[in-house]
């Protein structure tokens, strides 16, 4: 039997450390030098040690930061928050973000409505498209002056920034410029005409063209997926490799 890869045993001292104290939650672990002569190893293993303990979800790794220690409730929202798909949160978003463009479409001042105007002229630019869409919908959130959407629609925005989901969603954005544009100026208009139930189907619709464009965007990519896939397969079982390497 092979012996136990040297990483693990550096793992089982981490997590150890971790266990009885030594290593407090929320705390930096010492720098990947200090560990690496602590545990006589090199660089590259304490790494790989390092890897597998973040695997595990006992550290975290911050970039330029440094390595720290979850505790129990971080380590559960973090497992929490990356389970959540682009379509799980879009559908969320277009529940409660309707509801804030009804409420708003009553409490929105001028101001405001001549910000949203502004942001809506600002989706041409592929530069600024991103944060004027958030700016756009986080306006409306604050529009309608209730503390506890204004939280639960800026959480939904922060959930936004998940790899998966962010990567998904810039994807989509990048395919239709001109559709968001006036997806997001019917919304406008309909508040500007404090129209509670028009200001809520624009939102609808918005979020419906999203969720069906989110689907065609995965059925491409599940299909370039079983092309990859076929492809191999066929150069596996291919007689002219299987040839040539006789």
């Amino acid at each position: 039997m092979k012996s136990r890869r040297l990483f693990w045993s550096v793992v089982d001292k981490i997590e150890e450390g971790i266990d009885n104290g030594s290593y407090l939650p929320g705390t930096r672990l010492p720098s990947e030098r200090e560990l690496s002569e602590l545990f006589n190893v090199s660089r590259p293993t304490l790494r790989e040690a390092i890897i597998a303990l973040e695997v595990r979800g006992r550290v975290e790794v911050r970039t330029n930061a440094g390595v720290y220690v979850m505790n129990q409730e971080d380590k559960a929202k973090k497992s929490a928050v990356s389970h959540i798909s682009a379509f799980e949160l879009t559908q969320a978003r277009a529940l409660v973000e309707g509801e804030a463009a009804a409420l708003a479409a009553v409490s929105i001042t001028p101001e405001e409505l001549d910000k949203l105007g502004e942001l809506v002229e600002m989706l041409d630019d592929e530069a600024s498209s991103d944060e004027a869409d958030r700016d756009f919908h986080l306006t409306i959130c604050q529009s309608t002056r209730n503390k506890a959407l204004i939280h639960t629609i800026q959480n939904l925005w922060e959930l936004r920034k998940q790899p998966s989901v962010q990567q998904a969603h810039s994807y989509i954005c990048s395919q239709s410029t001109a559709q968001r544009k006036e997806e997001h100026n019917v919304i406008y208009q309909a508040l500007k005409a404090r129209k509670p139930e028009q200001a809520r189907s624009a939102m609808h619709k918005h979020f419906n063209r999203l969720i069906n464009a989110l689907f065609e965007a995965s059925e491409v990519q599940a299909l370039e997926e079983i092309k990859q896939k076929s492809e191999a397969t066929r150069q596996l079982y291919s007689l002219d490799r299987i040839l040539s390497s006789k």
